[in-house]
């Protein structure tokens, strides 16, 4: 009856947006009131990030029945949304009362839909992985039409679309994909996983493809940080992620605050893996510079009480350093740009592991007959790759085809602040007094 009636309140109050381009010098202002209800957040970051969309600061209130927030947004190359169709659609989606958030519910498996089959991996990371796995995929007569892999902390997952390389048509037969899951399931075993690859059937249905990663990989535990001692791997931990927890006693809430290398969709990725451990935002500021994130929440869990203990405290700590890291972008960017084929993805990977490269994330897209394929790489012990290979590399592949994206950089370590962007207006003196610091890691 309670779920009936909130349904009731949210059509009686639809969402309002508004998008204001002279608000702001430096970005486009989005503000979205709406009805509150758990993961609203979410679904409002996910449309922007969708669009690609740079979000450069955030403003988050969602005290009470009512959900209020503002975004300084971007374009890819740090300009103003001033396109109207697109504006149009940002605010239709935005508007839009369907829950197109899909919820975490659901298992690793094989998931037909209507034009592609859904593939969800999760395994222990190792170099070529993703070359046997491309491997298996074309002699089983599976063409990769686009794909998603991230590695973190020696766990590997993946969510892979395939149809039928004679039909182009989606997967269905129940024993062809037992076929397709028996085989992938023993590459992704390896030699001594302890975990063991998980790979069950799901019902049909749609799946956002990031959320699923974090999911996948939340759930094989990658949070759970692994030493392992790689020969000549250099280690730079100022690169790492400075998580704090902290209580605040005088409003009941638990702060949390982050700091770390700005890159894309980070927002995204926080606020998912808060909403997916069922934490609520009531309160939050973003701030980004040209190196540095800083996040600031006022959480609590969905059953209204802050968190009460130090390993519910050090677990979130773990998850929301493993969702930051998962996405950083690690290793030398190679962008593969050419006509796309049965077998392309196997083969160039083959190439890859040929020359002792190791892919640490990977994002495959073809459209139009073509395909365009991201790989971020390092050698085998983890460390930049010797340009000398990257340039024979390119003498297979085509130089035309396979560019070399800018090297990355190393960040400043962050340095920790005591002082609250949010709320120092509102708590005044007395806030930090009452701020009790938990743990942090940097």
């Amino acid at each position: 009856m309670d779920d009936e009636y909130a349904k009731l309140i949210r059509r009686m109050n639809p969402p309002r947006v508004v998008i204001d381009n002279d608000a702001s010098e430096e970005a486009t202002v989005i503000q979205v009131d709406s009805v509150n209800k758990h993961g609203i957040l979410l679904e409002v970051v996910q449309v922007l990030t969708d669009m690609n969309l740079v979000i450069t600061k955030a403003y988050i209130s969602s005290d009470g029945g009512w959900f209020m927030d503002v975004f300084n947004v971007v374009d890819g190359d740090g300009n103003k949304i001033r396109d109207q169709e697109v504006i149009n659609y940002i605010t239709k989606r935005l508007e839009s009362d369907a829950s197109f958030v899909p919820s975490m519910r659901g298992t690793v498996g094989v998931m037909p839909s209507e034009n592609h089959t859904s593939i969800e991996l999760s395994g222990t990371d190792r170099p070529g992985l993703l070359s046997e796995v491309s491997a298996v995929l074309t002699d089983l007569h599976c063409n990769v039409v686009n794909a998603e892999i991230w590695t973190h902390n020696a766990r590997a997952a993946a969510v892979v679309h395939v149809t039928d390389d004679s039909t182009g048509s989606a997967i269905e037969d129940p024993n062809r994909l037992s076929i397709i899951k028996e085989l992938l399931c023993n590459v992704l075993k390896g030699n001594n996983d302890l975990k063991t690859a998980k790979m069950t059937l799901s019902a049909p249905g749609s799946t956002h493809r990031e959320r699923r990663l974090h999911q996948i990989m939340f759930a094989d535990r990658d949070y759970q940080r692994v030493e392992r001692t790689e020969l000549g791997k250099v280690v730079d931990k100022s690169s790492r992620p400075h998580v704090t927890v902290l209580d605040c006693i005088e409003k009941d809430y638990t702060v949390i605050t982050m700091r770390s290398k700005d890159r894309p969709k980070l927002l995204f990725d926080t606020v998912c893996t808060l909403t997916d451990m069922q934490y609520v935002v009531f309160h939050g500021v973003v701030h980004t510079g040209r190196r540095e994130a800083y996040q600031e929440y006022y959480i609590r869990h969905v059953d209204g009480l802050p968190m009460r203990s130090d390993a519910e405290r050090e677990r979130v700590i773990q998850c929301l350093e493993a969702a930051i890291e998962r996405r950083a972008s690690e290793g030398l960017e190679l962008e593969l740009c050419t006509d796309d084929r049965v077998g392309l993805l196997s083969d160039i990977t083959r190439i890859f592991r040929e020359n002792s490269l190791c892919i640490k994330r990977a994002e495959i897209s073809t459209k139009g007959g073509k395909a365009k394929d991201i790989f971020y790489v390092t050698d085998v012990t983890g460390n930049p790759v010797n340009p000398q290979i990257i340039d024979s590399i390119r003498q297979q592949i085509g130089h035309s085809n396979l560019l070399v994206k800018n090297p990355n950089f190393s960040p400043k370590p962050p340095q920790e602040t005591t002082m609250s962007f949010l709320f120092g207006n509102i708590f005044k003196s007395r806030t930090f007094q009452n701020l009790k610091s938990i743990r942090s890691y940097s």
